[in-house]
């Protein structure tokens, strides 16, 4: 008896000393957060689907697509340059605004010039330049997204994710108590909106009230600072291109499905994709931790890749198990149509995780020793 209570406190000693790593420490709140985010997301289009037919799900999900797309887009590889040179920033607040301000410029212009040319290149879009307040609101929301994207970094770089969970959090409640208000009224623009304004409201509460306790003194001003630029623009340019060429499928597999089967077929498409997206969440928050302390302390690279390893063994695989063994049953939450169209795509997707956790790994240890064309080929 002694002997086991002297186990389970070592065990206990152990557990906490693990927590204390910056990796763990920062990696565990970065996984809740985006988990969180996948299940709230879950929510969120399990209401919309029973709140609107399969028509009116797919044609909101191409929008929010597109407005993800694009605000990906708009970041310019920013979002990773500031977690690889703010840590040694001379300038913080300089570097902050200045990547903000230049990732909100280049997502509202991106987005104008997509919304012009929808015929050309996503015809299903067309609703949106024909209302005018949906237009303004696809160029806001995207434009948000972008700079949330960024703004929630230096949360990450800092080695406080603490606070990008409390955004996420934030995030993921107000999207879905926005549906709710407005999913009845204003259909396909009432799901966008939500979304869209949930994202609005979030990152004014991290720029506003988290990012100063971070940066002492620091306010979100518009701001173009030529040493930023100068610093950043090389490393965030092949960042770009490489996290595009990661990222942008995602986005546009959706409307490439809905301007080719039409919109009912892409609901189906969609809830399953994104089921699958919250799995993928737990490698990407895990490597951006991983990535936060290869950039702080590159020479303990090798020991954090192990630990990111038994990490990611350690949460993915119970999840893997559900979504491949009950992957049907979850889709029929939603309607017994989306069960019997999108099972076997979810099964698919949830053992796509292996390899993506291994691609997740290798693109962080470019990034730290800042290999670009590797990492772009």
């Amino acid at each position: 008896m002694l002997k086991d209570m002297v186990a389970v406190l070592a065990s206990v000693s152990s557990l906490r000393r693990q927590l204390a790593t910056p990796l763990y420490r920062n990696a565990i709140y970065l996984v809740i957060g985006n988990a969180s985010t996948g299940v709230f997301g879950l929510a969120f289009w399990l209401v919309a689907a029973r709140l609107h037919d399969a028509d009116t799900v797919g044609s909101a999900s191409a929008a929010i697509s597109a407005m993800l797309l694009l605000s990906m887009l708009g970041t310019l590889g920013l979002d990773y340059a500031v977690i690889r040179f703010l840590p040694r920033a001379a300038n913080a607040r300089a570097m902050i605004n200045t990547s903000l301000t230049v990732s909100a410029v280049a997502a509202a212009a991106m987005s104008l010039v997509f919304v012009a040319g929808l015929g050309l290149w996503s015809p299903v879009l067309n609703f949106i330049q024909r209302d005018p307040l949906f237009l303004g609101g696809f160029v806001v929301f995207t434009t948000a997204h972008s700079v949330f994207f960024v703004q929630t970094k230096p949360f990450v770089a800092r080695r406080r994710a603490e606070f990008s969970l409390g955004q996420a959090l934030c995030l993921n409640v107000l999207r879905l108590a926005l549906l709710v208000v407005f999913a009845f009224s204003f259909g396909v623009f009432g799901i966008a909106s939500a979304w869209g304004l949930a994202v609005v409201l979030a990152l004014m509460l991290g720029a506003v009230l988290f990012q100063p306790r971070l940066e002492p003194g620091y306010w979100p001003v518009p701001t173009i600072a030529g040493k930023v630029v100068g610093q950043l623009v090389r490393y965030s340019f092949t960042n770009y291109v490489a996290a595009m060429l990661w990222t942008a499928p995602g986005y546009v597999l959706p409307l490439l499905v809905a301007n080719k089967v039409g919109a009912e077929f892409n609901a189906y498409f969609y809830i399953a994709w994104s089921m699958a997206n919250a799995l993928f969440q737990i490698p990407l928050a895990i490597c951006f931790s991983l990535f936060a302390e290869g950039s702080s302390d590159e020479r303990s690279l090798g020991v954090n890749i192990r630990r990111t390893v038994r990490l990611m063994i350690l949460i993915e695989a119970p999840v893997l198990l559900v979504l491949a063994i009950f992957g049907d049953s979850l889709l029929g939450f939603f309607d017994l149509q989306y069960a019997q169209n999108a099972a076997g795509l979810l099964r698919i997707l949830a053992i796509s995780t292996i390899p993506l956790s291994v691609n997740c790994i290798y693109f962080v240890v470019e990034r730290v020793r800042m290999r670009m064309l590797r990492l772009i080929g």
